[in-house]
């Protein structure tokens, strides 16, 4: 028997619990965000933060009539896929809905909101009638072809959709589920966007379940990229949401009345992906059994959870041998072809679940874990976050970001050229996808930088949604005190009073040392430093480098130069504007490390 407040404790497949990681969720969560501003597709807002993408896509769905301007390209390439696209806002909002509060706390909730607003004005658009939906812009054949920037795309831009003579309801179905899951996450901030949210998801609902079939079969060339094992998951996963968005019983009823002759209480799995929706759908009908609301249909729910127990305990390693398969290091391992989607989206998944079940103090019974992995602890000591960490990949494969960006190199870069010029080059990526989650490390834990390799160095959608919610939950773990704007001295800890501002000689910085956090492992007491770094002058301060010795732990919010021990701003904040701050966290046992400045301009 495992508790469930141990449940919890699992992402990707370690032990969230072990509190020496020490790794910061909250800079993760920043940085998973940008990725979604990195990927859109339309005209960018003034409220842009990822300054080196332009405006493009800007005329897609012109030759159909139709406006379509505007969604996300899906990965390294400038498809507008509808279906993991759609599973992303689905994602994001499912975290939005679970941990607000957290993402409150981070300031982030805004940007979260955004990001799921981007796509679901998409969507909106995309939903042009009741029973149209256009599924796809853009032809992956064709777009592979080249490699060039978005803002200077030559390939086709056809757009393709779903109607009652091609239907398609995994696409309408999973659309369906993320306006329900957006309302839902919309409903305290923008009521009446969140009843359109509603009637979309309503609308395309009755659409998939009544004209049914495999959008592959209708849109054919999305069947290289995204093969569809079947519709029936989407069917029970968008009444589902419908169910929680609406407290309608209807929906509910469709859920048990279907439970066996569309799998939902007969799939145990181990996989939960854009394709395979059955263990969420199995850990939210959990939910409304725990919640003790089962009523009539109480029987058929615990089928559901029975389930959903299988998926927690597989991924525990703890289903009497019957577990989903791990590396060597500890991460999941389901598919060679972008693997680390599949891990985020199970830890999600787990930390949900886990939370229903501590919230219904139930336990889990097992026959018979963890985004540290993901951001380094692991036998390469490699963040699979791209900017996330000092060791991170450097050659991803991704158009926008291997390319200089548009506003640095004026003239147009062409198909054949971005191959020539920049897609072969040895050199690191001249833009950083902050945020962008790569496929990852093969079942032997071994990773190949390469951008060629598109296996392990492509970063996707589907793959990154899943962490907003996740590290917003791992963020409130209280892994030791709190933070405090003050904190108190710690007994035995010689630097753990908050530092008076100190002004570095001749220079117009100013450094403010403080200790937001600190825990104790194996009797090492280790401390969670910030320094905030304020202009004091009436001039902007550039290229500031720093000067960090004594450090022994992890360090954020500064990049590495080709100097030891030397740090310069990250690429987003180069300039300290005249009496603004910005600030850098680092974490390590013993006496704080010394900052000095070591030139600016």
């Amino acid at each position: 028997m495992v508790n469930s407040r141990h449940v919890f404790a699992t992402f990707l497949i370690l032990t969230i619990m072990n509190a020496s990681s020490a790794f910061d969720y909250g800079q993760a969560l920043d940085k998973s965000l940008l990725f979604f501003e990195a990927q859109r597709s339309g005209k960018l807002p003034r409220t842009q933060r990822v300054n080196w993408r332009g405006d493009s896509g800007l005329t897609d769905g012109y030759q159909q009539k139709v406006n379509l301007v505007g969604g996300y390209y899906d990965a390294g390439d400038h498809v507008k896929f509808g279906l993991p696209m759609a599973y992303t806002v689905t994602m994001l909002s499912w975290g939005a809905i679970e941990y607000h509060r957290n993402m409150m706390d981070l300031n982030q909730m805004g940007h979260v909101l955004d990001a799921i607003k981007w796509g679901t004005d998409y969507f909106i658009k995309a939903h042009s009638q009741p029973n149209v939906l256009w599924g796809q812009v853009g032809d992956g054949d064709s777009d592979h072809y080249c490699w060039e920037r978005a803002e200077d795309m030559t390939t086709p831009r056809t757009a393709y959709k779903l109607d009652t003579e091609h239907p398609g309801s995994d696409l309408a179905g999973e659309t369906a589920a993320a306006m329900a899951a957006a309302s839902m996450a919309f409903r305290p901030y923008n009521s009446s966007y969140s009843d359109l949210l509603l009637v979309h998801a309503k609308q395309l609902f009755w659409f998939a379940d009544r004209f049914r079939g495999l959008f592959t079969d209708s849109i054919p060339c999305a069947k290289e990229f995204y093969t569809s094992s079947g519709f029936e998951d989407e069917l029970l996963w968008a009444a589902t949401w419908l169910y929680r968005a609406t407290n309608d019983e209807s929906y509910l009823k469709y859920v048990v009345d279907n439970a066996a002759s569309m799998g939902g209480t007969g799939w145990a799995t181990k996989e939960f992906s854009w394709d395979n929706k059955y263990a969420g759908v199995q850990i939210l009908l959990s939910k409304v059994l725990l919640d003790g609301h089962g009523g009539a249909y109480t029987a058929t729910l615990k089928q559901y959870k029975a389930k959903a127990d299988y998926f927690a305990c597989a991924c525990h390693q703890k289903n009497d041998g019957y577990n989903a398969p791990m590396t060597p290091g500890g991460l999941l391992y389901l598919h060679q072809w972008n693997n680390m989607q599949y891990a985020a989206s199970a830890a999600f998944l787990l930390a949900v679940y886990s939370d229903y079940l501590t919230a219904a103090k139930s336990v889990l019974t097992c026959p018979d874990a963890n985004a540290d992995y993901i951001l380094g602890k692991n036998p390469k000591s490699m963040s699979y976050i791209v900017g996330y960490g000092q060791n991170y990949p450097i050659h991803v494969h991704h158009r926008g970001a291997s390319i200089a960006s548009i506003s640095v190199v004026h003239s147009v870069v062409g198909c054949v050229q971005g191959f020539d010029a920049w897609y072969h080059r040895p050199a690191a990526n001249p833009n950083v996808i902050h945020g962008g989650l790569v496929g990852g490390p093969d079942r032997n834990d071994n990773f190949d930088d390469d951008r060629s390799n598109y296996e392990q160095t492509e970063p996707t959608l589907s793959g990154t949604a899943p962490l907003v919610g996740l590290f917003s939950k791992l963020h409130s773990l209280n892994l030791g005190p709190k933070p405090t704007t003050s904190p108190s001295p710690t007994k035995g800890h010689p630097d753990s009073h908050a530092k008076a501002p100190t002004k570095p000689y001749g220079a117009p910085v100013e450094f403010l040392h403080s200790i937001t956090n600190s825990w104790t492992v194996g009797g090492i007491e280790y401390y969670r430093h910030k320094v905030i770094i304020k202009n004091t002058s009436e001039k902007p301060i550039t290229d500031l480098k720093l000067v960090i010795e004594n450090l022994s732990g992890s360090l954020w919010g500064l990049t590495p130069t080709l100097t030891k021990n030397v740090y310069e701003l990250p690429q987003w904040s180069k300039v300290i504007k005249p009496s603004s701050e910005c600030s850098f966290v680092y974490v390590q046992g013993g006496p704080q490390a010394k900052v000095s400045i070591q030139s600016y301009h």
